[in-house]
């Protein structure tokens, strides 16, 4: 009896390999034409288009704004508990290059660059929101963690490119000129506001006890109220200065400075010493006292307490001064926008490479698809699948 033949496994699956490799290789040759040709024209087609469109010019310049220091009138909080020689990140300090981001993107600074460089009518734009957006789309502006900023302008014209990124630096410099942008500048004239209201309080009871004392005499006023008085009118006036310069903190800082509630909870316990020194209701005043006599006691007392707040926050205005006086508020450029010598788009071979290689991935499928339609065609019962399709796909 002879032997049934035997049949290797591997052996046929390596010819189905061989099979189905040599088919595909069949099908690309077969459609060759458009494997190749599709390419050859899009590439044409993208390179006559890149040549018709506008270069396009990039220019960049950086700037460095204003770092924040250790000023004289902060070592002052520092005395009072405010951490010095912290990071600013741990110290909850607000980043300045958002504010300096900020102001490039202002409406202010954009509206003076358009009038500046006639840019509505070189955009043709009919109002100012459309020519604003515009400008806004041809410009990057971005903060780095080095702490530069870097300005990027975009524009046919390679001197305007230039002259717009460098105006963007000028038009910034003018701004933080005209408005309190450091923190020194915000903390005088806060300490500036207060210091007026508080000298005019000091005129009107100036005032209010000398018509007092001219109706009643010095009543109450003896060398035993003065003694009495002053520890009260002092620690007020402390208090009062603590929470003017809380509010001073926040003009440069978050709620998350640890110090913030720092300073909440000794004015909280300032308070409480004030209450025990006032006898827990709020009045000073000696064993024996004519209601005339407590009356001046009271202005007195208000007095007091106006001119002991009165000095100390002149320290912190004088302070201020001193500060804003040395603060380096210059932007400092570091690098200044030039003529761009190359353009940066459109990027002509980038283009057309990518515009081949999609064209002739289409191709390749494209070739497929119509392999299986003819083959399909060729089968009658892949024929009649086919024609059901077609069927289905056909609106009605």
């Amino acid at each position: 009896m002879s032997e049934a033949p035997t049949h290797d496994p591997q052996l046929t699956t390596h010819d189905e390999e061989e099979i189905s490799l040599l088919d595909l290789l069949i099908v690309l040759a077969k459609h060759k034409k458009l494997i190749l040709g599709l390419p050859l024209v899009a590439a044409i087609a993208a390179v006559i288009v890149t040549l018709l469109m506008p270069n396009i010019y990039m220019a960049t310049a950086k700037i460095l704004p204003p770092q924040p220091s250790q000023s004289t009138a902060t070592a002052m909080l520092g005395q009072l508990g405010v951490l010095i020689g912290a990071a600013p990140t741990q110290l909850g300090i607000r980043n300045p290059n958002d504010l300096y981001v900020g102001m490039l993107k202002s409406r202010t600074l954009a509206d003076n660059l358009i009038a500046r460089f006639e840019l509505q009518k070189v955009y043709d734009k009919k109002t100012m929101f459309d020519t604003r957006k515009t400008l806004a789309d041809k410009t990057v502006i971005a903060s780095g963690r080095d702490g530069i900023i870097t300005i990027e302008f975009e524009d046919r014209d390679p001197k305007r490119a230039a002259a717009v990124t460098n105006g963007y630096v000028e038009e910034l410099y003018k701004l933080t000129t005209s408005l309190a942008i450091t923190e020194a500048s915000q903390r005088r004239l806060f300490f500036e506001n207060q210091l007026k209201q508080t000298r005019d309080q000091l005129v009107q009871a100036e005032v209010s006890l000398r018509q007092a004392i001219d109706a009643k005499g010095l009543a109450g006023i003896d060398v035993q109220s003065r003694a009495i008085l002053e520890p009260s009118a002092q620690l007020r006036a402390q208090i009062a200065l603590r929470e003017v310069q809380l509010g001073a903190i926040r003009i440069f800082a978050t709620d998350q400075h640890p110090d913030i509630e720092r300073f909440r909870h000794e004015i909280a316990s300032m308070k409480r010493e004030l209450a025990k020194l006032e006898g827990g209701d709020g009045e000073t005043k000696p064993a024996a006292t004519t209601s005339a006599g407590l009356e001046n006691l009271r202005r007195f007392r208000d007095m007091k307490f106006l001119e002991r707040l009165t000095e100390l926050l002149t320290q912190q205005f004088e302070a201020a001064k001193i500060d804003e006086a040395k603060d380096i508020s210059i932007v400092q450029v570091l690098d200044k926008a030039v003529e761009p010598e190359r353009k940066s788009k459109p990027k002509r071979a980038l283009i057309t490479i990518l515009t081949a290689l999609v064209a002739g991935f289409l191709a390749v499928i494209w070739a497929f698809v119509r392999e299986a339609g003819e083959r399909a065609r060729r089968d009658p019962e892949s024929a009649g699948r086919l024609e059901a399709l077609r069927a289905y796909l056909r609106f009605k």
